[in-house]
């Protein structure tokens, strides 16, 4: 089953986190903030030599590769206990400055002014989440390393036995208010009212808070969120016992999926070639398998490196 919409850029998504308004505002000079001194455990191995070769020479010298990145999006980059810097995001780029012999420095940068931030020289690349499209590809490639679309979470056991998105059909599902979700579900009004139980009774709130809420209270069966969003609730929420996301076989990546990756402007095409053969290795020798297991992130990882596979 395919959704009708199809989400094309990362900010529709995140407007269905709570703390979206955290990162809203930050300007082109804005603060930053670079990746805690101790890598994770994840993050084993050796300096592969065809990418650390293929590094443009100011890279290099510098030793650091600067990667705008809109903190916090759970999971893809947030803060601890103790506020470093921590996610998927995080972890893989730890992952992939070992590959190639440098440091990625996490800058916090609004995610409306990262493309900017590379223009200005104040970033190299955008390592944060960001979808990979036709449009986007007139300016940046993308080294893609992430494939996933929307999820449906449901109650810890999943009570009411949904099992795709026309289970949802006559039922109240909460999603956040300003987001594309409910648009997406309104695309099958034609085909929950051919099926018999009539179309999905959306119930649009405030926040995220508000519709994980819905659930908990049986208010609503179900919500319908970006699928890394969902997998990181039903891993944390309630020590992992409170949210479940539902299998749907036929979309392993959830429903609509796109394309994310590292995006490099197009002139740095040495940079690019470097963190292509720099995700090869930490595929091939199994890091990135660990980092998107970490996160249960693993429905949505790709088995071998991307470029530009955005549409």
């Amino acid at each position: 089953m395919t959704l009708h919409v199809k989400l094309e850029t990362r900010i529709s998504r995140r407007l269905a986190w709570p703390v979206l308004g955290l990162a809203l505002g930050l300007a082109l000079s804005g603060c930053s903030a670079t990746v805690d001194n101790t890598e994770p455990a994840a993050v084993t191995g050796d300096v592969d030599p065809a990418a650390a070769a293929a590094l443009p020479e100011s890279i290099k010298s510098a030793g650091i590769i600067r990667a705008a990145s809109d903190i916090p999006y759970p999971p893809m980059e947030m803060y601890d206990a103790e506020q470093n810097i921590t996610g998927f995001d995080h972890d893989l780029a730890a992952a992939l400055g070992v590959k190639l012999g440098v440091r990625f420095e996490l800058q916090k940068q609004a995610f409306a002014t990262a493309i900017p931030s590379l223009q200005a020289g104040k970033n190299d690349v955008i390592m944060s989440g960001m979808n990979d499209t036709k449009e986007r590809q007139g300016t940046l490639d993308f080294v893609d390393y992430f494939h996933a679309g929307f999820s449906i979470l449901v109650l810890a056991g999943n009570p009411e036995n949904i099992t795709g998105v026309l289970d949802l059909c006559g039922k109240e599902v909460a999603v956040p208010k300003a987001t594309v979700q409910a648009d997406i579900l309104r695309g099958y009004d034609d085909e929950c009212t051919a099926a018999g139980p009539g179309p999905v009774i959306i119930s649009e709130l405030p926040g995220e808070t508000e519709v994980q809420t819905a659930v908990r209270s049986g208010r609503a069966v179900a919500e319908v969120v970006d699928s890394a969003v969902a997998a990181y609730t039903a891993q944390t929420a309630g020590d992992g016992e409170m949210f479940e996301v539902v299998t749907d076989e036929a979309n392993p990546n959830g429903y609509s999926p796109v394309y994310s990756g590292i995006g490099i402007l197009k002139e740095n095409s040495e940079l690019s070639e470097a963190i292509r053969l720099a995700l090869v290795a930490t595929i091939a020798d199994g890091t990135y398998a660990e980092i998107l297991a970490k996160y249960d992130l693993t429905n949505y990882g790709l088995d071998e490196a991307g470029f530009n596979l955005g549409s």
